[in-house]
């Protein structure tokens, strides 16, 4: 491993290369990124970067984001099949139906989405700026807010809106996290907080301590001794190696995100090398593409 950790840093001074890697990516595999964070921290660091080329460690559609915010760059991902099966929940075809359906609606697109969905979007939001965003919307526009339900409910929880959510979900979060586990964690640790993602359920979020992005609970993971994390297992792994002194537990250990554990240490050296599964966006989207995105980061200044 030590020689594939020093056959990558050889590469990324050679290539010029950036390496980002989502929380939820493997201990080995966040080891060799220049920056480890959640969707809404690597976009800004995709569209701010000198790089010439970005190796993405994540799923596709944190790829197409970079892609867009940094046209310029060359954008690989680390594995060319790891997909979002919450982002395949809305597919164009459908969403421009409801468009066409309901031409009054914004449609405020969660950056879990594929490129194709986000040209048909009004602004896009991530789990860390969305109710911020949304209040920031005209309150007499309805708004469709999509794909993943849960995340919606939330953002109407908090802003007192009555967005019109998507029939979409995260199944690692909505499935695999439960208020059993709760429960379960209330009893053997009632000592410990416990936080969690917003695409959970709305029973797991009412029942949680916190509620927040990957980035917002490891924030209070770094300010809290006791701590069950309710969210793909990839975090509370990072956290637990980061501080080995705290007590840091996973709400569930069944919150695996499979596409999100298929990069391996030597794909990332393969990736690399031979700039493997490169990112492109059709040209007839592209600005279309871009616009929703531009939307989120004027409106989280």
């Amino acid at each position: 491993m030590n020689e594939i950790y020093k056959k990558i840093g050889i590469l990324k001074k050679e290539k010029n290369a950036l390496i980002l890697a989502h929380n939820y990516q493997g201990i080995d595999v966040q080891k060799t990124a220049d920056f480890i964070g959640d969707s809404f921290i690597l976009s800004k660091i995709a569209s701010e970067t000198n790089a010439d080329i970005i190796l993405f460690c994540g799923v596709r559609f944190m790829a197409e984001t970079a892609k867009l915010l940094n046209p310029k760059c060359k954008v690989l991902l680390s594995d060319g099949e790891a997909g979002c099966p919450m982002a395949d929940m809305a597919d164009a075809k459908n969403v421009k139906k409801f468009i066409d359906e309901h031409p009054d609606h914004l449609i405020v697109c969660y950056v879990n989405s594929s490129a194709d969905v986000k040209a048909l979007s009004d602004v896009c939001v991530t789990s860390s700026n969305a109710v911020g965003i949304v209040n920031k919307l005209p309150a007499d526009k309805p708004i469709m807010f999509l794909p993943d339900q849960n995340l919606g409910h939330y953002i109407n929880l908090k802003t007192g809106r009555n967005m019109d959510l998507w029939d979409g979900m995260c199944p690692i979060h909505h499935l695999h996290i439960t208020a059993q586990d709760v429960h379960r964690a209330r009893l053997m640790y009632p000592e410990h907080d416990v936080i969690v993602h917003p695409e959970c359920t709305p029973t797991v979020v009412e029942m949680a301590d916190f509620v927040g992005s990957t980035k917002q609970m490891a924030d209070y993971v770094a300010e809290h001794n006791k701590v069950i994390i309710g969210t793909e297992l990839g975090l509370t792994k990072m956290l637990q190696d980061q501080y080995p002194n705290k007590s840091i537990y996973a709400l569930s250990d069944k919150a695996i995100c499979q596409n999100m554990k298929k990069t391996s240490l030597t794909d990332v050296l393969d990736t690399l090398q031979y700039e493997l599964n490169e990112t492109s966006i059709p040209e007839s989207i592209f600005e279309a593409a871009m616009k929703p995105i531009k939307k989120m980061l004027e409106l989280s200044e």
